[in-house]
C-alpha cells in the first residue's frame, strides 16, 4: 500500500451494487494536503534524441511544448477521465530527463482537497509524452509510415502522498 492510501480493500467504488457506474461522493472527507508522482517514457532513435537535445526539431521546442501539453491535461483530467472530480490543482511540475534512445517525463501534481490526484499525474505523463511523439513523428517514421523504434512505456504512479492539512 502506497503512503496516504485510504484503505487496502480492493471494493470497486466507482459502480452501484447493480454494477451501474458511478462518480463516488466525497462531500465528507476532509480536506487533506495531496501529492501524486508519475513517471514514464517515450522510445525513440538516437538521432531523434539527439535532435530534441540539440534544439533541432523543425516543428520547435519539444521538451517545450510537451511541458505545456502535460500542464494542461492534468488541469484538464476531470474533463477527459469519466468518473474523475474536478480538484482545484495547487502544482504542477514537469521533469524531462534525455537517455541516448529515450525521453522520460515525470510529473508531480499537488492539491488540497478530498481526493487524490494521482490520475492527474499520470495524465500529465501520458500526454506530454504524446506530444513529444507528435513533435518527432517524421524522424521517427520508417519507409512504410511505421513507428518500430517509438514507443511510449512503463507509465506509472511513482509516489502517492497525503497530509493533514496544519
Amino acid at each position: 500500500m502506497m503512503a496516504g492510501d485510504d484503505s487496502a480493500s480492493d471494493e470497486l467504488t466507482h459502480t452501484t451494487d447493480s454494477g451501474e457506474a458511478q462518480m463516488v461522493d466525497v462531500g465528507g472527507k476532509p480536506d487533506t494536503a495531496r501529492r501524486a508522482v508519475a513517471r514514464g517514457e517515450i522510445r525513440l532513435r538516437p538521432s531523434t534524441v539527439e535532435a530534441i537535445r540539440g534544439d533541432e526539431v523543425g516543428k520547435g521546442n519539444v521538451l517545450a511544448t510537451a511541458r505545456v501539453g502535460a500542464i494542461q491535461a492534468v488541469k484538464h483530467t476531470w474533463e477527459t477521465v469519466p468518473m474523475c472530480h474536478q480538484i482545484p490543482i495547487t502544482n504542477v511540475e514537469t521533469a524531462f530527463e534525455l537517455a541516448a534512445d529515450r525521453v522520460e517525463l515525470t510529473v508531480t501534481v499537488e492539491t488540497t482537497g478530498k481526493t487524490g490526484c494521482e490520475m492527474e499525474a499520470i495524465q500529465g505523463v501520458t500526454t506530454g509524452l504524446g506530444v513529444v511523439w507528435d513533435m518527432v513523428k517524421a524522424a521517427e517514421k520508417d519507409d512504410v509510415g511505421g513507428y518500430p523504434e517509438t514507443g511510449i512505456e512503463d507509465v506509472r504512479v511513482v509516489e502517492k502522498t497525503k497530509r493533514a492539512l496544519e
